[in-house]
């Protein structure tokens, strides 16, 4: 179970994920070991899954994000979804509901890019439709929220 120490915690982990023991210990009041056993047992738990730099792709030449949204045959599922997972250049696969089967989302240099997953995408077997739409302007992406009671 979860406690204000852990919300706390996760809270300031979100906020500088490169945070020491220490330096959370100092915002949050609570003993450097304390917040070091709560670090190590909220990672055990698989709360705390990784520490991992934040990247803008677009600085990096990345300019063009599509998301892909794909009907599949009967049981091609979960190979559909594992080989969007194998690729790099997909940031995000779901197995969603409704009129589609799975949404992803890609990052690419440029359209032509683009245009060689989308033709993988389209050739692949399981496959029985796909719509892609290029997103023209990103207003919020890959944020997290700090944790705490629903009426926060």
């Amino acid at each position: 179970m979860v406690d204000e120490i852990d919300k706390q915690v996760v809270n300031a982990l979100l906020r500088d994920g490169r945070a020491s023991a220490r330096d959370i210990a100092a915002e949050t009041g609570v003993a450097a070991t304390t917040v070091s056993r709560r670090m190590d047992q909220l990672a055990e738990a698989g709360i705390i899954q990784e520490y991992t730099p934040r990247i803008d792709y677009a600085e990096l030449g990345y300019d063009v994000t599509a998301v892909f949204q794909l009907s599949v045959e009967g049981g091609g599922l979960v190979d559909v979804t594992e080989r969007l997972s194998d690729q790099q250049n997909m940031v995000a696969v779901y197995e969603v509901t409704g009129s589609h089967d799975i949404i992803a989302v890609g990052k690419f240099r440029d359209t032509n890019e683009m245009n060689a997953r989308i033709k993988d995408i389209l050739t692949d077997p399981d496959v029985r439709t796909a719509s892609t739409s290029i997103v023209l302007n990103t207003v919020r992406e890959h944020e997290q929220f700090p944790v705490g009671d629903a009426e926060e």
